[in-house]
């Protein structure tokens, strides 16, 4: 059967960790470690190298998923996570400070991947006070000549995750 390697990218809290435990058929592999600097106030553990889980599509093809650390000092990460990726999930966290600026930091940082591959973005935690309405998300992608389906997700169900996978692997069998 064939695989198929997706990288799931986005800022320290955003769901990584917690969308590959959601979906994955396999206990997760986890490369968490406890958190030392300005992200200890918001979280106890954070990624220093990758998460990894597996799902079978229905179709038979196994889905292997790699979420990269958030934060930028792990970045080496990603350009190595990346090889060998046919798809990119992108999550934002609107209870984050900027979620549009989060949204552009990865744009930027995974342009070479997104050239060359179909990209999802899941906005999560949309019910927060200041979170943006997903048309400024779309503005986003589109002042970065970029379109991509936006979904507003609860990454912890796992639906909601698979409802991003079966996004991109269908945004993956047009673009063919």
């Amino acid at each position: 059967m064939p695989e198929i390697k997706l990288i799931i990218t986005g800022p320290p809290g955003a769901g990584k960790t917690t969308a590959i435990e959601a979906i994955s058929e396999t206990p997760p592999v986890r490369t968490d470690t406890r958190t030392t600097d300005d992200l200890s106030s918001v979280k106890d553990e954070t990624t220093v190298a990758m998460d990894f889980g597996e799902i079978t599509l229905e179709s038979g093809e196994k889905v292997f998923l790699y979420g990269t650390p958030g934060q930028r000092r792990f970045e080496f990460m990603w350009k190595i996570l990346v090889e060998g990726g046919l798809g990119l999930i992108i999550l934002v966290d609107c209870s984050r400070p900027d979620p549009i600026d989060d949204l552009k930091m990865y744009l930027e940082n995974f342009s070479d991947f997104i050239e060359r591959t179909g990209v999802v973005v899941g906005i999560t935690r949309t019910s927060e006070p200041d979170a943006p309405e997903l048309t400024e998300f779309y503005e986003c992608l589109e002042s970065n000549d970029r379109v991509f389906p936006i979904l507003d997700v609860d990454i912890r169900e796992r639906e909601d995750v698979a409802l991003l996978i079966n996004a991109l692997v269908s945004t993956l069998e047009f673009s063919r």
